[in-house]
């Protein structure tokens, strides 16, 4: 599906911190990875098109090659998820598939597989998972949902900010540097630096950069 984003970086490369750190989230893709031999991937709360939280454990090769061709805008997968919600394995998707996509998943390994969708659909909530030595049971099935249903419910993104948060990030977002932002709310640097801090738990976000970009596309500002 999407690009890997900083969620899998971390996760996989660093320290928990940032979304990582949200309880549930680490234990579920646990528990996709025990269930899934050849990998799985999830694209967690799917606004404008792209997933709030993304974490991908495809064969290298081949994540590549969808990245390159920007399979994610022509994957039937994706169409099925978007187009409603519920589970299905891959074998039983009936849409179109003009680049091959599932041929290709094939060749490197990704023989069966099943997909979840999961949400309303302006927070769509998309998993697939895949092995390569049979299809998955109805009860793998089963298990899948109940994780997918967790994933979406632990990486919910929060519904609202303070106002204090919200002056603070504004200031930011306008240009302005700590200094002149402390000023302009008549509070000390310390002070509004403690504002962005709280800000950034609040929105499970690493960098106050990062938490800025969250709350615009969480629309809380």
């Amino acid at each position: 599906m999407w690009r890997d984003n900083e969620t899998y970086e971390t996760l996989h490369k660093g320290p928990a911190s940032g979304d990582a750190r949200r309880p549930g989230l680490e234990e579920g893709f646990d528990a996709l990875a025990r269930i899934s031999p050849k990998g799985f991937s999830a694209g967690l709360h799917i606004r404008f098109a792209s997933p709030m939280i993304y974490m991908r454990t495809y064969d290298e090769e081949w994540t590549k090659i969808y990245d390159e061709n920007a399979y994610a805008l022509r994957d039937p997968l994706v169409f099925w998820g978007l187009g409603g919600k519920g589970s299905t394995r891959w074998s039983a998707i009936r849409l179109p598939d003009p680049f091959n996509i599932l041929g290709q998943a094939r060749d490197h390994g990704l023989t069966y597989g099943a997909v979840v969708s999961h949400g309303p659909i302006s927070s769509r909530t998309i998993v697939g998972i895949a092995r390569d030595d049979r299809e998955f049971t109805d009860e793998e099935i089963a298990d899948t949902v109940k994780i997918v249903i967790d994933l979406h419910s632990a990486a919910a993104p929060p519904t609202e900010l303070t106002r204090a948060q919200k002056e603070a990030l504004r200031l930011l977002a306008d240009g302005d540097r700590h200094t002149a932002a402390a000023a302009k709310l008549g509070i000390s640097e310390s002070a509004f630096k403690a504002r962005l801090q709280s800000a950034r738990v609040r929105l499970g976000a690493r960098t106050t950069a990062q938490a800025l970009k969250k709350a615009r596309e969480y629309q809380l500002l």
